[in-house]
This record gives structure tokens, sequence and C-alpha cells, in this order.
């Protein structure tokens, strides 16, 4: 566990705390900022899983049909979509902390009053609130958490962070379900509330104020098109298998959200300070980890949907017994996590993330093929925790990577981008997985001559998950250059600035005063230069990638400083700042 320790106090120098940081048990002010963001994500998860299992017992409890419920969860999913797009901005603008510990006290707060509610109506108006919360903590907190840790630290910072990441899912229902049996569906929102009090105690003490990062005005247009684009696509992709794809209730916000999130590329495009800053997608390793992300998210998760309601609805298991089947698969992540940090540096991302989305497609099509009532309960633990193995070396090696080439002064719009594609990854496998199960229909118990009609839904499902696993390890395999993923592995420094931002129509360099125009050449040794050994070893990974001899031109320009994207890395001068945002 020297782990542990060398990330807690890693930089525990008295001459490194800010001034206005008092000295809390000496913990250095950026180990604190990785502790707050964990109890954050903690919460944040946990509240997301927690609550189905609670549905039924409200919906008893405050005298509603059980399917008015719904609205619960879906008025904290329109929520959490609203918050996202406009969190990057938020923390840019008036400070990541600050942000921060707004989104954590109001999520708090809302968790005290889900609590209390004494309607079904109050109950939505305050998950509504928590919602966006939520939405705003999560990217917040990732963008604090990547300004404080260059890049060479975040394979070891990972290592902690997706414990409880892994964690969380796991435990929400085997919670859910013993609060629920035990004390009361109440406490599985009080549980949030003195964790997060002493979240937002620990980060007004310990975590130092960060510099804003624009001074421009929101732009109202994106944030208008994102919000309802992505609310209304998210509402249709959630509760399309439940309501019918075909009805206008679903079809309605579909189209509503596909056209108006086209109009968000269009318009952010052209304004002089975007919201959503998508040119971040021209960055090939960026854009790479964006689709892997997208696709492995939809898989897993779709995946941890579909086995505890097999278990429950097929066998008659009850929701702690399969809760507790489901958990072995936070345990393969927490021991896949510590496999592939050790493996990144070495073998790079390419290889790990293409791996471990193979192994979790064959796990889910050997599940599909070998569950049964009679299949002993060891082999169900074995290949769940096989599976959480193979999605470590998913999240892993992603998260460490996926911003090697975004620029510090972009984390907070690229954290942004990067939760809502998580966001709609998941809720697209839920969906696919849901409207499998709805098509070919439920029949038949365990043990039952219909066992295998029962089964078959489910069985499709899973095979469902597994093709979006092989989406992911195609992806990883035919668009990741591990020499991107060059800053992670400790063989190059860290990206300075980037492209995207201070070039091109539409650039934050078009603003006055903005903190992100283009800045003037630095000489070689301020600009970064890559040491000899690391600057030889990049460039061996480089020639040793298959396909690199066959990489187009715009790419062989992206690798002529450091390993990476040129955007990404290179300082432009202020007056060729608009020529150079033509480079893709």
């Amino acid at each position: 566990m020297e782990w542990v320790g060398a990330i807690l106090f890693a930089t525990n120098d008295a001459s490194e705390r800010p001034a206005d940081v008092p000295m809390i048990t000496r913990i250095a002010p950026k180990s604190a900022v990785a502790i707050v963001f964990v109890a954050a994500m903690f919460i944040n998860i946990i509240d997301a899983t927690v609550v189905n299992v609670a549905l039924p017992t409200i919906a008893a409890d405050l005298g509603v049909p059980v399917e008015l419920t719904a609205t619960v969860n879906i008025g904290f999913l329109v929520a959490v979509a609203v918050a996202i797009p406009v969190a990057g901005w938020l923390g840019d603008r008036y400070g990541a902390r600050e942000v921060f510990v707004l989104s954590l006290g109001l999520f708090t707060i809302a968790s005290a009053a889900c609590g209390l509610a004494a309607s079904v109506q109050q109950l939505v108006i305050f998950r509504i609130v928590q919602g966006i919360g939520g939405g705003l903590m999560t990217p917040v907190g990732m963008s604090m958490l990547y300004r404080s840790f260059p890049p060479a630290e975040r394979v070891r910072l990972s290592r902690i962070t997706n414990i409880p990441i892994a964690l969380a899912p796991a435990i929400g229902p085997v919670l859910g379900g013993l609060l629920v049996e035990k004390a009361s569906w109440r406490w599985i929102f009080g549980i949030n509330v003195p964790i997060g009090v002493l979240a937002v105690a620990f980060t007004l003490m310990a975590v130092p104020r960060m510099a804003r990062k624009t001074s421009s005005r929101l732009d109202v247009p994106g944030f208008l098109l994102a919000a309802v684009g992505f609310a209304s696509l998210m509402f249709a992709v959630s509760e399309g298998a439940s309501r019918g794809w075909t009805t206008p209730l679903i079809m309605i916000p579909g189209l509503l959200g596909i056209v108006l999130l086209s109009l968000l590329v269009i318009v952010e495009g052209r304004v002089s300070a975007p919201m959503l800053k998508l040119r971040l997608f021209r960055l090939r390793l960026f854009r790479s980890a964006n689709l892997i992300t997208l696709a492995s998210s939809a898989g897993f998760l779709g995946a941890l949907f579909v086995y505890p309601l097999m278990l429950q609805t097929t066998f008659g298991y009850a929701p702690l017994t399969a809760g507790l089947l489901t958990f072995p698969e936070a345990i393969g992540i927490m021991i896949g996590t510590q496999l592939a940090a050790r493996l990144y540096r070495r073998i790079g991302p390419r290889r790990l993330i293409a791996a471990g989305q193979a192994m979790v497609a064959v796990v889910l099509v050997t599940l599909a093929l070998v569950v049964s009532s009679t299949i002993p309960a060891a082999v169900l633990v074995l290949l769940m925790l096989l599976l959480g193995v193979g999605q470590a070396h998913t999240f892993m090696p992603t998260q460490a990577s996926a911003f090697d080439t975004v620029a510090q002064e972009n984390t907070g719009a690229a954290t942004a981008l990067y939760n809502a594609t998580r966001q709609v990854g998941a809720a697209v496998g839920v969906a696919a997985a849901a409207t499998v199960i709805a098509t070919i229909g439920i029949g038949g118990t365990g043990g039952t001559p219909d066992e295998s009609r029962a089964l078959l839904p489910f069985q499709w499902a899973l095979v469902g998950c597994a093709a979006f696993a092989v989406a992911g390890a195609l992806i990883a395999a035919l668009t990741v250059r591990d020499v991107d993923a060059a800053p992670s592995r400790g063989l190059a420094p860290n990206t300075r600035s980037t492209g995207p931002q201070v070039s091109g129509p539409g650039a934050d360099a078009a603003q006055p005063g903005s903190p992100d125009r283009g800045m003037q050449p630095r000489s070689a040794a301020d600009q970064g230069a890559p040491p000899p050994a690391a600057g030889r070893a990049a460039e061996t990974q480089a020639a040793a990638e298959p396909g690199a001899q066959s990489q187009s031109a715009a790419d062989r320009d992206a690798e002529t400083t450091v390993p990476a994207d040129r955007d990404a890395e290179t300082t432009v001068p202020a007056d060729r700042a608009g020529s150079a945002g033509t480079k893709g």
C-alpha cells in the first residue's frame, strides 16, 4: 500500500501549500482534491443506483401507483442532462472549487429534502435539484482532479480513485435493499447527508482556490440547445423501452434532441466563445477515448442492468441476493485496476483497452450461454469477477490517457464533454438491453419447463451488451496510438496549450483579455522539449505501432514535437492563430 501514501503525501512541503489553505493533518492540497472527488463520486453513483430498489416501497408509503414513481428517476436524469454541458464553463468562469462546493452542497441539501418529502410531487422536485447538483459535481470535480495531478501521476492516482467508483454501483442495490428492509426508504437519501457535509467542510479547508480559466460570458444559445437537446434525447433513450419507441411521447423528444444537438454543433462552431468546445474532438486521443467510453459504458452498464434483473425475474432471487451475486464485479475492477496500472507504462493504452473490452465481450457471451438455474453460484461469481477485471483494463487506461493532449486551460471543457459522453453511453446501453428484453418478452420462471424461454430475452440482451464491448475493442485497436499517451506514461512533458483553444473562428482567442488567446512563442526549454531518452522511447514506440508508417500527413504533423496531436501541444504565435486553426 505504499502507493497510497505516495499520493496522499506527495506534496506536503509547506512551500507548495497556498497561503489561503490551512494545514490539515499533513495532507497535500492536491491529495485533498482526490479525497473530496472520491467522496463526491461515491455518493453521486450510490444515489443513482440505490433508488430503483426502493421505488415500490416509496409508492406504497406515499400512497401512489408504483408507475408514478418513475418520475422520481426521470426528473433526476433530465436534471443531470441539463447540468453537465454547462459545468465546464461554470467551473472555468467562477472557479472550480467554488462551483464544486456549491454543487456538492446543493446535492447534500436536496438529499436531506428527499428524505423528508411528504408526497411524490415533493420528492420529484427535490430529485431534480439533486440532479442539478450531481450533474455539476462530477465534471467539475474531475476538472479539479486533472488540473491538480499532471499526466505522469494519473496512472498511480487511478489506482485509488477507481476503487470507490467501482464499489458504488455494486454496493448501491445491496445497501438499498438493506435500508429498505431494516430501516426506511428515507435513509437511502439520508446517508448522503453526513458524507456531503464533511466533504464540503473538508473542501473549504483543504482544497486551494483554482485559477479562473475564462472571462467570457455564457454562450446562451449553446446552453439552451445543449440543455434542451441533451435532456430530450436522454429522456427518449431512457424511457423508450418501457413506453414504446414509436409512441409520440418518445418520438417527439427523441427527434427534438437529435435536431437540437445537430444545431448545437453548427452554432458552437461559429460563436466567439463556445460553451462546449467541440473542437477538442479534433484531438485524436481525446476523440478515441470518448468513443471508447461511449461503447464500453453501454456494454458494461447495460450488462449490470440485465444480470440482476435476470436473477430476480427468471430464478426468483431476492433483490439482496441478486445484489450480492453481482458484487464480485466490483472486486474484479479493484484487482484489474492494479494490474492495468502496472502494465500501462510499458504496454500503453491501445492493447490494454482492446484486450479488456475483448475480455468483457467473451465473459458476457459465456454468461449468456451457460446461465441456468442449475449452474453453481461459484461459476456466476467467477464470471462477474472476470467481467470486472476486463472492464478495469478499459477504465484505468482510458481515464489516465483521455486528457493527455488537452491543455490544462481546456480541462473544464474537456471533462464536461467526457462526462456527457459517458452519460449517453450508460443510457444507450440500458435502453438497448431493455428494448431487447421487452421485444422478445419474458415468460416462465426458474426451474420450470419454460426456463429456456424465460432466459431467452436476457441471453440476447447480454449478447447485445457484448457487441458494444466488441465495438470498444475495435475502436481502441484501430484508432488509439500509444504514442499520443506519452505524457501519462512518463515519456513526454505535459501539454501546454491547444490549437482548438487558441485559433480558428469561434475560439476564445477572439475575446479581448481572454486568458486563452494565442501566446508568443517560447524557447524550446520553456515549451518542455522531451529529454533525449524520453524522446527516443516515444519515437521507438511510435515506429513499433502497426499502421504507423501509413498514417496521414496530418497525423505526422501532429507528432512533430512530442508524441501527441500537434494542435494540443504547440504554442501558436498570436499573429498565426487564425491559420493554425485550420489544421485538423
